[in-house]
């Protein structure tokens, strides 16, 4: 397939531009080229795509403060709208006839009761704009038969020229910074890779939930240590505990995500950069 990937160079994205060229696809990258290769095109946000010759999508560009996704409007939620609500429903009417996997989030679950089972089929109203916005793209999409994924937290070795999302928490913990506890769920990009991969080789429509790891930032701290040869005060567990989403409709393709191994094995690569 030739499948057109916004969000070719984000934490995200470049895993799945990673395994699309890995499998033998033809990847078009709309907006910053991808750093695996591929054709880039031109592309922003609210504009047309340059879909020509595409037979897929997959959705992973988002506008927002640097670091940032609940809050990513900062003072301007006209903009944070106008790009990734409207963008993102303009998108979807282009790319209509094709297949289309969007990179979802498990913020779509905020706002419901403490040790509410998170199930794809569960009514939501998410308080964030940014939940908001994801699953009014969400609707529009499952509305034409797309896919859409709700990942959580992405972690994973970064691309080229990049940080990974715990160099600052492990720089802290380096200079001996005492650390509040918390406590969240992760998944490797790969493993998110291969989900985007299996919607798209099955034409799979619908919401599915992507995560795998229940991971204490103690316990985290302490596999760095170890792995990485750095000591730092480790901060106490976490007493709170967030929900964890039901992966069964994504099981059921055939996704097994990588596990406290696939974890261990991106902490020794983070530990080589």
């Amino acid at each position: 397939m030739r499948v057109a990937l916004t969000g070719a160079s984000g934490l995200v994205g470049q895993f799945i531009a990673q395994r699309l060229i890995a499998d033998g696809h033809a990847l078009v990258a709309l907006g910053r080229p991808s750093p695996w290769g591929g054709e880039a095109r031109d592309w922003r946000l609210g504009e047309p795509a340059p879909l020509a010759g595409c037979d897929a999508l997959v959705h992973c560009a988002f506008a927002h403060l640097p670091g940032r996704y609940r809050g990513g409007e900062g003072d301007d939620p006209e903009r944070f709208l106008r790009l990734n609500r409207d963008g993102t429903l303009r998108l979807w009417q282009e790319a209509r006839g094709r297949r289309i996997v969007f990179l979802s989030s498990r913020a779509v679950y905020d706002g419901l009761p403490e040790g509410a089972a998170l199930t794809e089929d569960r009514p939501l109203a998410p308080p964030t704009l940014y939940g908001q916005v994801k699953l009014a793209a969400e609707a529009a999409l499952h509305d034409q038969g797309g896919a859409s994924l709700r990942a959580t937290g992405v972690y994973g070795p970064p691309a080229p020229g990049q940080q990974h999302k715990w160099a600052d928490l492990f720089a802290a913990f380096a200079a001996g910074t005492a650390l509040p506890p918390a406590c969240g769920t992760e998944v490797h990009g790969a493993d998110v890779a291969d989900a985007v991969m299996r919607l798209l080789g099955q034409d799979r429509a619908g919401a599915f939930n992507c995560s795998d790891l229940l991971l204490d930032r103690h316990d985290l701290l302490a596999a760095w240590s170890r792995i990485a040869g750095v000591q730092g005060p480790l901060p106490e567990r976490s007493t709170a505990r967030p929900a964890v989403m039901d992966c069964t409709r994504l099981r059921a393709l055939g996704w097994k995500p990588g596990g406290r191994d696939a974890l261990e094995a991106a902490l020794r690569q983070m530990a080589r950069l």
